[in-house]
């Protein structure tokens, strides 16, 4: 069985293999023992702290394999972005350079750093292990983090982003960061990458250029990148659409990837979601049950599954298994919050 939990400490051994796997461009996730410990203890602290209003904390939780007690994926969110560290982005927009005179009327894009996000939630880290991929696994670890912040929605912004991983080679190349390399950094992608992750951005601001960027100055292939995912992300990029997220014309500042958003209201799990208390009955599951995404409503024990649950319309429960129970640690009497898979997964 597969359950999501936050992460604890001794999950460091399986967090910096998944750090190991994720490769260059998952900056969330950068192959550090301190900071990746220092992560844990953020998560740790969010999942224990009472809290009012989104601020800085980190949430980070895991997806275990139970029958071999294997940590086999990640996934996060960041309450509030920005308020600590500067959160960089470009702005794709428009400029017109227009003569009347001439009968010349051109439109350029540009690229602008910005700051537009601060304050937005922000999912992040979502990583799934070779061994535990297909399935729904990966949606599982997607989609579970909306019916986290639809329970406890005085934690979260309603604005919630996703920033998605842009296009760079096996070795960590970016088309879109080498043409600033050459022309502002001296600094690899790699290399960038890194130190965005153990959250040294002072550099940006110090080489970034300070004005926009007319786009037919770049490269034809830093071009061809901008607002475009890596291969191994277009199934996040999909699954984030479905549920209703759209592109706003920005985009990382050192691969281009886009950045992805919705309202928190607006997100198709949040909105099918319900949230009843239980009944536990074996066999009116085995009869009635559909395969849904279900969580407890605790923070700091905080446990899903995705599995059968029926809904008893006359009496207003949810019905769950005992394997259920057990693994949402829950009794019966107590609440849940689900939302049905079959309804377009």
């Amino acid at each position: 069985m597969y359950i999501i939990r936050p992460i604890s400490a001794q999950d460091y051994p399986a967090l910096h293999q998944v750090a190991v796997e994720s490769g260059v461009g998952f900056t969330s996730l950068p192959v550090n023992e301190a900071l990746l410990r220092k992560k844990i203890a953020r998560a740790e602290a969010a999942f224990s702290s009472q809290v009012n209003a989104p601020g800085n904390q980190s949430y980070l939780f895991v997806l275990e394999d139970t029958d071999t007690n294997t940590v086999v994926g990640t996934t996060g969110i960041e309450a509030a972005v920005g308020l600590d560290d500067a959160f960089y982005h470009y702005h794709v927009g428009k400029v017109v350079h227009a003569s009347r005179e001439l009968n010349i009327h051109n439109t350029v894009d540009i690229l602008s750093v910005c700051n537009d996000y601060t304050g937005v939630t922000e999912i992040c880290t979502l990583f799934l292990r070779e061994q535990a991929r297909g399935g729904i696994n990966g949606r599982f670890l997607s989609k579970i983090r909306f019916l986290f912040m639809m329970e406890h929605r005085e934690r979260f912004s309603e604005t919630i982003i996703a920033e998605m991983r842009g296009v760079n080679d096996e070795e960590g190349r970016s088309p879109f960061w080498a043409w600033l390399e050459e022309h502002f950094f001296s600094l690899d992608f790699p290399t960038a990458d890194y130190l965005t992750g153990i959250g040294n951005k002072r550099f940006i601001a110090e080489l970034m250029p300070k004005y926009p960027i007319y786009v037919n100055l770049l490269s034809k292939d830093a071009q061809a990148v901008i607002g475009k995912v890596h291969d191994k992300t277009r199934p996040a990029l999909q699954l984030l659409q479905e549920e209703g997220f759209g592109y706003r014309g920005y985009v990382d500042i050192f691969d281009a990837g886009p950045t992805v958003e919705a309202n928190l209201s607006h997100i198709r799990t949040a909105q099918a979601s319900r949230k009843l208390p239980v009944l536990i009955d074996d066999q009116k599951v085995a009869q009635e049950g559909q395969t849904c995404y279900i969580i407890n409503t605790s923070v700091k024990d905080f446990r899903a599954v995705a599995t059968d649950l029926a809904v008893s319309e006359d009496n207003n429960v949810a019905v769950i298994t005992k394997q259920t129970a057990a693994a949402l640690n829950i009794n019966e009497g107590d609440s849940v919050r689900f939302a049905p898979i079959a309804y377009r997964d």
